[in-house]
Parts: structure tokens; sequence; C-alpha cells
């Protein structure tokens, strides 16, 4: 039996290639986020309304810390919906498989 090797680029290379692969990451986490967000939500029984009262801002915020494709999200808004749910993030940063990407 042989053993067929990978043959062509690499999806992360295609996305580059394409000028989307940062955005699909950024969707890819938030889609994380949201859903963390989502089960301390489930867990706590807050629902939107209560999440935003909790964090002293709209329900229109909370709507969109919740979408998965607004990206735009500050981190001060993450640590206001942790406190709100009693959640702490944290953030760890490593290489991307030990290959630089060119800019």
């Amino acid at each position: 039996m042989t053993q067929h090797k990978h043959v062509g680029s690499s999806l992360d290379d295609l996305l580059e290639a394409d000028g989307t692969l940062e955005q699909v990451e950024a969707e890819a986490l938030k889609r994380v986020i949201v859903w963390q967000i989502q089960q301390a939500m489930g867990q706590t029984g807050v629902n939107k309304s209560q999440l935003a009262q909790k964090m002293h801002t709209s329900r229109t915020v909370v709507n969109r810390l919740l979408d998965e494709k607004d990206t735009g999200v500050t981190i001060t808004t993450l640590v206001k919906a942790g406190r709100a749910l009693g959640m702490t993030w944290t953030l760890q940063a490593g290489e991307d498989n030990g290959s630089p990407r060119a800019a």
C-alpha cells in the first residue's frame, strides 16, 4: 500500500490568497466566545435583557456580543459580560505552527 502525501496548498493558504484568512479566523474565535457566553447564560438562567441590565448596557450591545459574525466586540464588553455571568476570560497566544506568515 502506498502512502499519498498531501498535494497542493492548505486551506489557510487559500484563504490568505483570497484575503479572507483573518476574517475567517476572527469569526471562528467569535463563535467560541458566543458559545461560552450562551453556556454561562443557560447555567445562570440569565436572558439577554437581564444580561444587558447586569452589564449596564443596552440589549443592542448584547445582541452584537452574541452575533457570531460581528467580530468588532471590545475587550471591555467581554469583561462586562464575563463579570455579569461570573466568568473570567483567559487569553493565550502562541506561535502559528512555528511558521510566520509573510506580510
